[in-house]
């Protein structure tokens, strides 16, 4: 990646902030509470303050500085990167349709195009390949989505998109990269409530201490909490990949289409392509997804059509797939 969009990531900080619980849809950074053994052991903690005086953010792309090794976790060069003067935009590589459809559906153009008019509370991070942006109505907690910004592709039917190896191969690869990211915010939210991370939490707020050369506990594994697929029918004209926590308790969630579009066959797993010719999914319309019976993601309970007492049984398990 060049160093434009090192630099011009570091005017986008990471996750909106919104205290509210769920608050589904926004992902955000918090001012640090963690030892610098944290810091130094994982490299991944993504913590700044939208409030206090004189915090200090960390973006994404400082993060997958820290990470990759490109950068330390030294202060002085933390503080060096986030008060690196911006360089101003250059005329970017994008996709740009002939026009842009008037139906609503093209309402994605604008983050393929032009991601740097966009301010952090809807751009997590781009490069010249794909943007990254928080869902403008999340069905989940946690909501993201990954737009390609290749001319060819970004057209296409994901069904149709994915037929290309080469390309499929990076999507694969950034879907990796954003649910990672996915994944470590599920655990700042909720990681204070989750038995699989008590010894982590316990050490991170210094109730315990590590022990010289024990690392860190690695505690619950978030990533198993994220998934990334395709609808078998898109919303969206431009093709785009949802990656998104498991828990359904978005405040966009608000009747049973919503619901089954991400949990039967019309949400096609990433991991799942390139489809067979004869896989029942090309044709959702035939086999009526939407129209299902609502199942419980965590437990199976049938719900027939009964959305509101679904939404009533999803809090109460949600507050408990928190504790796991």
């Amino acid at each position: 990646m060049s160093s434009y969009y090192y630099l011009s990531a570091l005017a986008v900080s990471f996750f909106p902030s919104r205290l509210k619980v769920p608050q589904p849809g926004t992902m955000i950074l918090e001012n640090t509470q963690e030892p610098i053994k944290e810091e130094m052991s994982s490299r991944s903690s993504l913590k700044a303050s939208p409030t206090a005086p004189g915090a200090q953010k960390r973006n994404a792309c400082m993060t997958f500085l820290i990470e990759s090794g490109a950068a330390s976790t030294n202060s002085e060069v933390v503080l060096e990167l986030m008060s690196a003067k911006q360089k101003s935009p250059r005329k970017e590589d994008a996709y740009r349709p002939e026009h842009v459809p008037a139906d609503g559906r093209g309402g994605l153009y604008v983050y393929i195009a032009s991601p740097a008019k966009h301010g952090p509370e809807r751009v997590i991070y781009y490069n010249k390949d794909f943007v990254a942006i928080n869902d403008l109505y999340p069905k989940s907690a946690i909501h993201t989505l990954l737009l390609p910004r290749s001319a060819i592709h970004t057209d296409l039917h994901p069904f149709d998109a994915f037929e290309d190896p080469e390309f499929l191969a990076s999507v694969r690869s950034e879907v990796q990269k954003l649910k990672v990211l996915v994944a470590k915010e599920l655990r700042r939210k909720f990681g204070k409530f989750s038995a699989e991370d008590a010894a982590r939490q316990s050490i991170l707020k210094g109730d315990v201490e590590l022990a010289d050369g024990d690392e860190l506990p690695e505690g619950r594994d978030w990533l198993k909490s994220v998934k990334a697929g395709v609808h078998a029918h898109p919303s969206m004209h431009h093709l785009h990949i949802h990656i998104m926590s498991i828990d359904r308790m978005g405040e966009s969630l608000k009747h049973r289409k919503h619901y089954n579009s991400f949990e039967t066959g019309f949400f096609v797993p990433i991991d799942d392509f390139p489809l067979t010719a004869d896989d029942r999914r090309r044709h959702p319309s035939k086999h009526k997804y939407l129209e299902c019976d609502m199942k419980c993601w965590r437990c199976g309970k049938n719900f027939t059509n009964h959305f509101k007492k679904l939404q009533e049984h999803l809090a109460v398990e949600f507050e408990e797939w928190k504790k796991e």
